[in-house]
């Protein structure tokens, strides 16, 4: 790979890592759907905001029903558009 290409994350490595410094300074680690969309966004994402959408409501969300082939328990659902790193 050459110093001008940059290697390519996956869709979960962005989420978590947004994740992360939106909840570092909080107790309870929960943060809001919207709160990674607009994160994401102003990283400039490559991502759509329906596969972020998909991965924090169903694919990463431990207890949502499982409907993906891989599945992830990075956090839990706690109220309406309101997650917790777990």
């Amino acid at each position: 790979m050459t110093t001008n290409q940059k290697s390519r994350t996956t869709a979960r490595d962005e989420i978590l890592s947004a994740v992360k410094v939106i909840t570092q300074e909080r107790q309870a680690k929960s943060f809001k759907l919207e709160e990674v969309l607009i994160l994401m966004k102003s990283r400039e994402t490559t991502y759509k905001e329906s596969t972020i959408r998909t991965h924090i409501t169903s694919r990463c969300c431990a207890n949502s029903p499982n409907h993906h082939g891989s599945v992830y328990n990075d956090y839990e659902r706690i109220g309406k558009g309101l997650y917790r790193l777990i």
